[in-house]
């Protein structure tokens, strides 16, 4: 199975080369960082640690992950995707993709709401607002989650199946979403979350929390709302 890592990064010089010596090379094919335009020396970093760089100056997670896989090489059985601030342990990749290995999933999600955190690991307004938007994906789409969590793991011909197109924090909704509305099997596995290295862009500031939370809560009515209308009778699926 040909794995290849996506780490979209923006100012992780402190972290991004743990990140990336932690992956099981074993693995792991290749290697790809999704520069934000860092300011830090986090390309430099990057490189010096064995990954690809590529830059992408416009702003969004979304953005970053849909270029990652856009680089990725087209022989990949599977992308994973992974945050580069040290949060998530790279070691637990195998946990990750063993659904994939054995044929009983599409995309898996990494909870970390269902494994071990590290106390001060996640704030309580975010392990708040990942359970209420579980819930709410249970609710919408008949998918058993718990978390929203970053680090993931899908088959790259699924995620293009999926025609992704969002730029922000709707992207992770975006994909569960139409991939339980098209039929894809989705699972999620225990991770262990550990505090971050350095700042947070987002969890670490109310604007950056509640514009993740807006994203995500309106992402899951209207690719829920597009689906169905997608499915409906006398409609083209």
């Amino acid at each position: 199975m040909r794995v290849s890592v996506v780490i979209p990064a923006r100012n992780e010089a402190g972290a991004i080369g743990r990140v990336i010596a932690d992956l099981p090379r074993d693995l792991v094919a290749e290697v790809i960082v999704v520069d934000g335009e860092s300011t830090d020396g986090t390309r430099e970093v990057a490189a010096a640690s064995g990954a690809r760089v590529i830059r992408e100056p416009r702003r969004g997670y979304g953005r970053a992950c849909l270029a990652g896989l856009d680089a990725i090489d087209p022989a990949s059985d599977v992308v994973v995707f992974l945050d580069g601030d040290y949060s998530d342990r790279p070691a637990e990749l195998p946990q990750l993709l063993a659904p994939i290995r054995d044929d009983r999933a599409d995309l898996v999600l990494g909870s970390r709401l269902a494994g071990i955190r590290a106390a001060g690991a996640l704030p309580w307004h975010s392990i708040l607002g990942n359970r209420v938007a579980a819930a709410a994906i249970r609710a919408a789409c008949g998918v058993s989650l718990t978390d929203l969590g970053p680090f993931r793991a899908a088959r790259p011909a699924m995620l293009r199946a999926l025609c992704l197109q969002e730029q922000t924090y709707g992207w992770p909704v975006e994909m569960i979403v139409k991939g339980a509305a098209r039929g894809y099997r989705i699972a999620e596995v225990p991770v262990s979350y550990h505090p971050r290295i350095g700042t947070s862009k987002i969890t670490g500031t109310v604007r950056g929390s509640l514009g993740a939370a807006w994203c995500i809560f309106s992402g899951i009515a209207k690719y829920r709302f597009k689906e169905g209308r997608a499915r409906a009778p006398g409609r083209a699926s």
